[in-house]
C-alpha cells in the first residue's frame, strides 16, 4: 500500500481547524512530509492521536494499517507533525520572539552558573552539542541536521564523536522542562548561538522551526569529522554538507572554545590561553606558536613548544599545511573582524541544515539581544 493514499485522509482527520482550510492544510501536508514526527500526542480540533511508537488511534481501519505496516504509521505521524509546523507558520500560531528571547535568558544563567565545570563555563559544550546536533547533515540524502533532535536516541547518543555531551543535553533537559513548548532542535541550536554571543563572538542570526523525531531516524555514526584524519578528510565531511573550504576553515575557528578530555575524545588539553572567549587568537597561535608533536601514550596531537600546555588536533594543523585552507586560516589570523563575519554566516547556516524552509516562523532569521544589551536597555 503506498503512502499516498493515506496523505489525504490523514491530513483532513488530523488537522480540522476553523483558522486554516483543510485544502491549504492537506497541501502542506504534501509539501512537508519530510521526516520522524516528535513521540508526544498530537492535539488539533478536539481531538489526540498518538503518534509515539508508530501509532494514531483513528478507528479499526488506523488499527488494521497498523498492525500491517507499523512504518508506515510513522511516516504518516511524522509527516503530519512537519504539517503542524507547518500550520503554526502559516496560521502565526507559534510563539513570539520574545518568548524565545525568555529561553535564550535561560539558558544565559545556566552558562553562568557552571561553577567548578571545566573552565567556569558550560559555554564551549552547548557550542559543541548545537555543531554535532547540525554537522550530521547529508546533502544528498537530505538526511540529518537539527531537524530532528536524533541524538536524544541511541545509538546516536552514543557515537564516538558524541562523548560527553550527555552533560550539555541535561543541561538544556532543565530548559525544556521550564519551556516544553520549544523543540528539542530549535533548543540546541539556540542553546549554542547563546553560548557563542554570550562569551563575546559575533551574532550568529536564528530562527526556530525544528521539529522532533523518532530514534528509528537517528543518523549513522561517521558523520562527524574525526580529529586524526587530514585534508581529504575535512574535505569528505564538510562538503557532503555543503559547505567550501573557505567555511571549513571559518567553522575550525570554534575550537578558541573549550578544551579536549582523555575520557571522552582521548585528546587533551585547551586550544587557546581564553577558552571561554571567542577570538581569533585560534588561527593567531596556529601560525605564531611552534607546534611539536607530544610525546604520550594518547593519541597523536601537538602541543605548543613554549608551554607545553596548548594542543592542536591533526585537523587543526592540516589548516597551516593544506594550500586552500592556510589561505583562508592566514586571512582570519589576521583579521578578527573578517573571521566574526564568516564565522557568523558559516555557523548560521549549520544551524539550520536539514531543516525545511517552510517551517521557519520567520522568513529572515532574527538577531537576538545578548544580556548586556538587555541589561543596558
Amino acid at each position: 500500500m503506498s503512502f499516498s493514499m493515506l496523505r489525504a485522509p490523514v491530513c483532513k482527520a488530523a488537522f480540522s481547524t476553523p483558522s486554516v482550510s483543510q485544502f491549504a492544510l492537506r497541501n502542506q501536508f504534501r509539501r512537508f512530509a519530510t521526516g520522524p514526527a516528535s513521540s508526544e500526542p498530537v492535539k488539533s480540533g478536539g481531538k489526540s492521536w498518538l503518534i509515539g511508537g508508530g501509532l494514531l488511534a483513528f478507528g479499526g481501519v488506523g488499527y488494521y494499517l497498523y498492525s500491517t505496516n507499523p512504518d508506515l504509521f510513522k511516516e504518516a505521524g511524522t509527516a503530519a507533525k512537519s504539517s503542524v509546523q507547518a500550520a503554526k507558520v502559516a496560521t502565526k500560531f507559534t510563539p513570539a520572539q520574545e518568548d524565545y528571547q525568555k529561553v535564550y535568558n535561560k539558558i544565559v544563567q545556566l552558562v553562568e552558573d557552571a561553577g567548578d565545570y571545566d573552565d567556569g563555563s558550560y559555554g564551549p559544550v552547548l557550542v559543541r552539542l548545537a555543531w554535532h546536533a547540525s554537522g550530521t547533515y547529508d546533502k544528498e540524502t537530505g538526511t540529518g541536521g537539527s531537524n530532528y533532535a536524533t541524538m536524544r536516541f541511541e545509538p546516536e547518543a552514543k557515537h564516538g564523536a558524541n562523548n560527553g555531551l550527555n552533560i550539555a543535553r541535561d543541561i538544556m533537559e532543565g530548559v525544556k522542562k521550564e519551556f516544553p513548548w520549544i523543540s528539542y532542535g530549535d533548543l540546541w541550536t539556540l542553546g549554542g548561538v547563546c553560548a557563542i554571543q554570550e562569551m563575546s563572538g559575533p551574532k550568529i542570526p536564528w530562527r526556530p522551526g525544528r521539529i522532533d523525531g523518532f530514534a528509528t531516524e537517528a543518523t549513522p555514526d561517521g558523520r562527524l569529522p574525526d580529529a586524526s584524519q587530514g585534508a581529504d578528510h575535512l574535505r569528505s565531511i564538510f562538503y557532503r554538507m555543503g559547505f567550501n573550504d573557505q567555511e571549513i576553515v571559518a567553522l575550525s575557528g570554534a575550537h578558541a572554545l573549550g578544551r579536549c578530555h582523555t575520557d571522552r575524545s582521548g585528546f587533551d588539553g585547551p586550544w587557546t590561553f581564553s577558552p571561554t572567549t571567542v577570538t581569533n587568537d585560534y588561527f593567531k597561535l596556529l601560525f605564531d606558536e611552534r607546534w611539536i608533536w607530544k610525546k604520550w601514550s594518547g593519541p597523536k596531537q601537538l602541543v605548543d613548544k613554549k608551554t607545553g600546555t596548548l594542543m592542536m588536533l591533526p585537523t587543526d594543523y592540516v589548516l597551516t599545511q593544506d594550500k586552500s585552507f592556510k589561505k583562508f586560516a592566514k586571512a582570519y589570523a589576521d583579521d578578527q573582524d573578517l573571521w566574526f563575519k564568516d564565522f557568523s554566516k558559516a555557523v548560521s547556516t549549520l544551524f539550520e541544515l536539514g531543516v525545511p524552509t517552510q517551517q521557519f516562523v520567520s522568513s529572515e532569521p532574527w538577531i537576538l539581544k545578548t544580556k548586556e544589551e538587555q541589561e543596558e536597555k
